[in-house]
């Protein structure tokens, strides 16, 4: 068994309204020196495979299909 990491995150220069409500929000509740905020995903998947070149293939192809916009976002895979 493998288990992997997705981190989906949005890329630069994409607005990030999500972002920019938990900036404020941070800022009203007092926490002082919070700069840019950036929201993104995080996907722990488990695969039965024990292949790490072929499950990391097969978590592309997820990210590419379904998990990420590859439009507008970007993704990192970690494997354990």
């Amino acid at each position: 068994m493998i288990k992997a990491r997705v981190t989906v995150t949005l890329k630069n220069g994409v607005l990030d309204p999500q972002g920019k409500a938990i900036e404020g929000a941070l800022a009203s509740l007092g926490f002082q020196g919070v700069g840019h905020v950036r929201q993104g995903k995080v996907f722990d998947i488990e695969l039965d495979d024990t292949d790490r070149a072929a499950a990391e293939a097969s978590l592309r192809d997820m990210c590419e299909r379904l998990l990420a916009n590859t439009v507008i976002e970007n993704y990192t895979i970690a494997l354990d």
